[in-house]
């Protein structure tokens, strides 16, 4: 298993593979994936999991976390998250946050996320916003 940094690209394959593979490929680009760090967990040389971090300032968010469906349950989620945490640390980041799936936000908690008092619905899905103080 090694971790490291990769291309938008890269990511925006695996976005699109997991998270809106119903979608057309250009909805699961962001604006701002040119400004990302984006990181991805590779397991015999293929690319398995991805997540992209946008540091402004103090604050970093996460977005686009995905793992290829084979793989999830397998831990490898778990150690993306922490290189995640280990990257906006070096940034002087002081709080991170994401949009998590309501259903997922037991996975986050397991890494000291708290759940905000925002939610919000997008397409169909139902998100609450998290944060960690670093």
């Amino acid at each position: 298993m090694q971790i490291s940094k990769i291309q938008k690209e890269q990511a925006w394959e695996l976005r699109h593979e997991v998270m809106w593979p119903n979608e057309d490929f250009n909805y699961i680009k962001l604006k701002d994936d040119a400004s990302g760090i984006h990181l991805g967990l590779f397991k015999d040389n293929i690319l398995i999991s991805i997540v992209t971090l946008f540091i402004d300032k103090e604050e970093a968010q996460f977005r686009k976390f995905a793992t290829l469906i084979s793989e999830q349950g397998k831990g490898y989620g778990s150690r993306l998250l922490e290189s995640v945490f280990e990257e906006a640390k070096k940034h002087d980041v002081k709080r991170i946050w994401c949009n998590a799936r309501k259903n997922k936000s037991h996975f986050y908690r397991k890494f000291g996320l708290q759940e905000t008092d925002r939610s919000f619905m997008k397409n169909g899905e139902a998100y609450v916003i998290m944060e960690k103080f670093l």
